[in-house]
């Protein structure tokens, strides 16, 4: 059963994905991140992510819980960099439900002052607590030095000072000029009567008005290169390290064979990085490697926790297995293996109604139109030896590097 699209009169793109399942999944997607605010109002998406679970004119916060919970579903949301998705999966019947409880929260949060006072406490206890782990703060940190005055290396959820002046009245305007039904794809993947879901879909979001725009991320400028190192002081046991390159956007055809090279230097551990580092070196007991692509930019990182007095080393043995992939084309059994590890591991995501939701709901904001599995598939079939070759000369150069380190000393 193929994924159908539709778009509603007022814009909203209603994404459809019929499939065998004892249950469904229906989500909200909204072009809406980190990347779409100023250093003003940073943190503004993902605050307004929470509030909006606590409450409509018509429901209760205990009332959006049950009506799903209640049902032995689950809901929930997320912030990224440029999206926002606020989704629940609950048996197949109950479809209507999870619509007609999320379109209202989407549609007609409150923001009542006593709830939103808590839950400002709430997110700054957030911030406070990624703030305690080595691993965030020298991911948070990298990016920030990749994408340097850019709201792209911005923290997601902001800081207490960005967020300390903001009132319901702020979240309010904010939604008005970004929850814009262009902006906005519904995604509805597992058990359901395709004619019934549509119409529910017309019923509790066709009616939303807006203005017909997307709405401009802020964009990097690439005449700026990323700062060298930077390094955070923290009381740890442990020195933790995040080594990133810049990259292009997930638009970029050269992204498959990106996530290629990614799997074989350090994606499982049958990685090279995992190999080398770990079970040859015994340098770290986890490693690996990541690429995160962006509508215009995107990042590879390696992260690892390691002895500091080992740094030099752990730095050394990294860059040979980068310039090794360089130098050297990736072998045909290798290639395979690591093809095969991709899509055996995309297809097994594929089985649950939630990922498809993701996916579907992610790759249309991003490429503007429906994304099929088999597309991915081939994309990650046609890598050559000599484009991941040509792929990992192009990112790993000096100019695209920066190296983020949180520890006690630097060694």
């Amino acid at each position: 059963m193929a994924a159908s699209l539709t778009i509603l009169k007022n814009g909203l793109r209603v994404v459809l994905v019929p499939c065998e399942a004892e249950s469904v999944a229906f989500g909200l997607f909204i072009a809406s991140g980190s990347r779409h605010e100023s250093a003003a109002n940073a943190g503004i998406s993902h605050f307004i992510e929470h509030m909006l679970f606590k409450g409509t004119p018509t429901r209760r916060s205990v009332d959006i819980t049950r009506a799903i919970e209640g049902r032995g579903g689950n809901f929930n949301a997320c912030t990224g960099e440029e999206s926002t998705c606020y989704y629940a999966h609950l048996p197949s019947e109950y479809l209507a439900d999870a619509m007609e409880t999320l379109s209202d929260m989407y549609l007609n949060a409150s923001i009542p002052e006593d709830e939103f006072v808590r839950e400002k406490q709430v997110v700054i206890e957030e911030i406070k607590m990624y703030a305690d782990e080595p691993d965030s703060v020298a991911a948070e940190n990298l990016q920030r030095a990749i994408f340097p005055e850019c709201a792209l290396g911005a923290p997601v959820a902001g800081t207490p000072d960005s967020l300390a002046p903001m009132r319901p009245a702020t979240l309010k305007r904010y939604i008005r000029s970004h929850y814009l039904p262009a902006n906005t794809v519904a995604v509805i993947a597992g058990s359901f009567d395709e004619s019934a879901a549509l119409a529910l879909a017309e019923h509790y979001l066709g009616g939303m008005r807006g203005a017909r725009r997307r709405f401009a991320a802020d964009a990097v400028d690439f005449s700026k290169p990323p700062v060298p190192h930077v390094f955070a002081a923290k009381d740890v046991n442990q020195m933790q390290i995040a080594l990133g390159y810049r990259t292009f956007g997930i638009l970029d055809p050269r992204k498959y064979a990106a996530t290629v090279m990614d799997a074989v230097l350090g994606r499982g551990m049958s990685s090279r990085l995992f190999l080398e580092l770990r079970e040859r070196r015994g340098l770290s007991y986890d490693i690996s490697s990541r690429m995160h692509f962006f509508s215009d930019a995107g990042m590879f990182v390696v992260s690892a926790g390691l002895d500091g007095a080992k740094k030099d080393l752990a730095l050394r043995s990294i860059d040979r297995e980068l310039a090794r992939i360089c130098e050297k084309k990736v072998g045909a059994a290798e290639l395979n293996r690591t093809k095969e590890f991709l899509v055996g591991n995309f297809r097994l995501s594929h089985e649950s109604v939630k990922s498809k939701m993701f996916f579907y709901g992610s790759t249309m904001l991003s490429f503007g139109r429906i994304v099929t599995p088999a597309e991915q598939v081939a994309g990650i079939a046609e890598v050559s030896a000599a484009d991941v070759q040509g792929v990992a000369q192009a990112i790993f150069r000096p100019e695209n590097r920066s190296l983020s380190i949180v520890a006690k000393v630097i060694a």
